[in-house]
């Protein structure tokens, strides 16, 4: 209907029906993981409807002159005859009950069934698509741990890294930013790169993304918007670890250097010999006539004069908010890392227990995985598995988890040394956990194919070599010593001619030099 009066009641109604379908989505008792993030999926969906509706309300109502001239169109105060709009309303609304007796099913009613659909009501046949589990990764499992292999990748490729970690170290670095600035173990030289600031954008556009879609609830603009704010303050007062001032900065970095600053150039020169080699080139020729024509040549900022010791560049030059969306993006990063701590604590967990697992293992879980219902679980399963499945899992020492979900014994922790690091240069600098995994590694295809890009093969000989300093060092031995196996395959190799006669690799290729075959 057309009138603002029967639009505004609509609209309250739908209101109230949106908050009875909340309270009946929250009150139900949630056990499973999956259950809880759909409930809370459904229950963002529901409050977005709720907000809509009332910015539609709140407009309504900001239009007071056509509700008042509405009101008096049906009211009157002294004439029968003025209730004619008001009666003509009425007859047409008694028509449409007659008919339409039992109502009929509108786009709004559609729309929240939907919302309060519950699965067990579906026929047993029908199997519909998850789109909330279509939202994470595998490795994400329905929003339980973060997928940071990506992000941990351009972390590794960052000019300036000290060094390269394995996805464990790199998880570590992130855990313990909740003490500290997150990366402020990297140099300045490297946080102030194009590569940096590209990797914290996708690291903070990650960190967003995931907790939008596994706690749909928080409302994140308010949280962002206050941490802005307190960053402002921060950066204003310099407070920002890490991102001081540049002027500062350079300032610190030039404690206790002595060079000869050129105030024409407005560049500093380590050595005399340098400084007096670029008085007579045409670049400096050019500036000092420059200076010298301007009214207000630029000064030495620690004296007259130009040469000076212990000098550097004004402070007035150096850029100060160059670097400020960096930094941005970093202190919003250490906030969400914070948020997530729990997360990445669990994260860390359940690679350390897939490091346990052996190749068959791991392909056993992904099989069952496949196999597991739809993460619309139904209510009728058991009670003792459901407080099993969120149990929480008491691991002060952070052992690895086995194949039931539980940490492993100490004991086997210790015997199988799961506790020291092996590390393997021609795999990249790969770190492998325990000694098992360790000798395990030479014969997996990441050591092969480091071995095959050195040149050599991945035999007996070269077993425990780790380093490819060693490696080359023992092939030259090797070949030496006349037991090299490298080029041993050029006489087992086998080749053939046109003619069908068959000559091992090197016979070959000598024949073909004397131009006899």
């Amino acid at each position: 209907m057309d009138s603002i009066i029967e639009v505004q009641r609509q609209t309250h109604e739908e209101i109230e029906h949106f908050e009875r379908a909340l309270y009946q989505i929250l009150s139900k008792p949630i056990s499973l993981h999956q259950q809880k993030v759909q409930t809370e999926h459904k229950a963002a969906q529901i409050l977005d409807r709720v907000s809509a509706r009332v910015n539609t309300l709140n407009n309504l109502y900001q239009s007071d002159d056509t509700r008042r001239q509405e009101i008096a169109a049906i009211s009157s105060s002294s004439k029968a005859e003025d209730l004619s709009e008001f009666y003509s309303r009425l007859g047409k609304i008694q028509e449409h009950h007659a008919k339409y007796p039992d109502g009929i099913i509108d786009g709004f009613e559609l729309e929240l069934l939907a919302l309060t659909e519950d699965p067990e009501d579906v026929d047993e046949g029908y199997v519909e698509d998850d789109p909330i589990g279509n939202l994470f990764s595998g490795e994400e499992s329905y929003g339980k741990y973060l997928d940071l292999y990506t992000n941990h990748t351009a972390y590794n490729n960052l000019r300036h890294v000290p060094k390269r970690v394995a996805y464990l170290q790199y998880l570590d670095v992130l855990i313990s930013a909740h003490d500290d600035t997150v990366h402020n173990e990297l140099p300045r030289e490297c946080r102030i790169t194009k590569d940096y600031e590209n990797y914290i954008t996708a690291l903070y556009g990650y960190l967003t993304s995931f907790l939008r879609r596994s706690q749909p609830l928080v409302d994140y603009e308010t949280q962002r918007a206050e941490q802005e704010a307190d960053f402002e303050k921060q950066w204003e007062a310099g407070g920002i670890v890490g991102w001081e001032a540049q002027s500062a900065l350079k300032t610190e970095s030039n404690e206790g250097q002595e060079g000869i600053w050129c105030s024409a150039c407005q560049k500093m020169y380590s050595k005399q010999t340098v400084y007096e080699a670029h008085l007579t080139s045409k670049k400096h020729i050019k500036a000092t006539q420059k200076q010298a024509a301007s009214s207000e040549p630029p000064k030495n900022p620690n004296g007259t004069g130009a040469t000076s010791n212990n000098s550097m560049p004004p402070p007035s030059s150096l850029p100060t908010d160059k670097y400020k969306s960096v930094a941005l993006y970093t202190h919003l990063v250490t906030a969400l890392l914070n948020a997530l701590s729990s997360v990445l604590a669990d994260t860390k967990s359940n690679v350390e227990r897939r490091f346990s697992l052996t190749a068959r293992e791991r392909e056993q879980e992904l099989l069952e995985q496949s196999k597991a219902p739809p993460a619309t679980l139904s209510t009728t399963t058991k009670e003792g598995e459901e407080e099993e499945e969120e149990e929480r899992i008491y691991n002060p020492l952070k052992l690895p988890l086995g194949w039931d979900g539980k940490p492993i014994p100490y004991w086997l922790y210790k015997l199988h040394g799961l506790g020291v690091e092996y590390r393997c240069e021609i795999c990249s600098d790969h770190v492998y956990m325990g000694r098992k995994n360790f000798e395990r590694h030479f014969q997996e295809s990441r050591h092969a194919f480091g071995m095959r890009a050195l040149g050599l093969p991945n035999t007996k000989h070269f077993h425990e070599i780790t380093k490819i300093e060693d490696a080359l060092t023992l092939a030259e031995k090797l070949k030496r010593e006349g037991k090299d196996e490298i080029f041993e395959q050029e006489t087992m190799e086998e080749l053939e001619d046109e003619e069908g006669n068959v000559y091992n690799r090197k016979t070959y290729e000598d024949l073909k030099k004397q131009g006899l075959i």
